[in-house]
């Protein structure tokens, strides 16, 4: 049971703090509240969540039968690193190079639940996102492989990921422009944060044998 929490509480934490960052999911939720109404940001939140944790499900499913393998495990575990480096990278870079938020969605030709479907779906970042930080936490024993840790983990991924659009939805204009007014710290923040989860990744790899790691992963002996 303490185990499950955890898994859930996790999958919460990163989804929220995720979804923070203004990015096109969240500026085009706060945009519907305010052409369409609360209602309809929220049925758009809720299909935006269901899109992404289907994507994120399969993909762990996926991830799951190919670490198998010690090769591609290792494979996967310094194209983490790797991620983690370059997203970091990514979060310093633009840190002080922001632009004023575009209008996304000027007319809308989906209901609300289709659009937030096909706006997570499109998202190129769920993927590598997701399977970043889902190897992390393999690695440090939060986040067992089997189906009923991945399903109470895409649970927590889905509550994080409403909640996080439901702050914009309610704070509309006046919060993105509090974040661009921020931006500078906020990336520098989530640059720090990434960066410090790339050198524990990294130490692990290299003072575990990797045999050890995918043994201790797979409940192997």
């Amino acid at each position: 049971m303490r185990q499950s929490l955890q898994i859930f509480y996790w999958g919460m934490l990163i989804s929220f703090v995720g979804s923070l960052p203004p990015g096109i999911i969240n500026i085009a939720a706060s945009q519907i509240s305010g052409k369409q109404g609360v209602s309809a940001a929220i049925v758009y939140a809720i299909g935006s969540m269901l899109a992404e944790v289907i994507i994120v499900r399969i993909a762990l499913s996926g991830m799951s039968w190919l670490t198998r393998s010690q090769k591609f495990f290792r494979v996967l575990e310094w194209m983490t690193a790797g991620l983690l480096i370059v997203f970091s990278a990514t979060c310093f870079i633009s840190a002080d190079s922001m632009q004023e938020f575009p209008v996304i969605l000027p007319d809308l030709l989906l209901p609300p639940f289709l659009t937030g479907i096909v706006l997570s779906a499109i998202n190129p970042l769920h993927i590598p996102f997701w399977l970043g930080w889902s190897t992390v936490l393999m690695n440090k024993s939060v986040l067992t492989t089997g189906p009923q840790q991945y399903d109470i983990y895409v649970a927590g991924i889905g509550i994080g990921t409403i909640a996080g659009i439901i702050v914009f939805i309610f704070g509309g204009q006046y919060l993105l422009k509090t974040f661009h007014s921020n931006q500078f710290l906020i990336n520098c923040a989530i640059g720090f944060a990434l960066l410090a989860a790339a050198f524990f990744h990294i130490k692990k790899m290299i003072f575990v044998p990797a045999s050890v790691r995918h043994a201790k992963l797979f409940g192997q002996t």
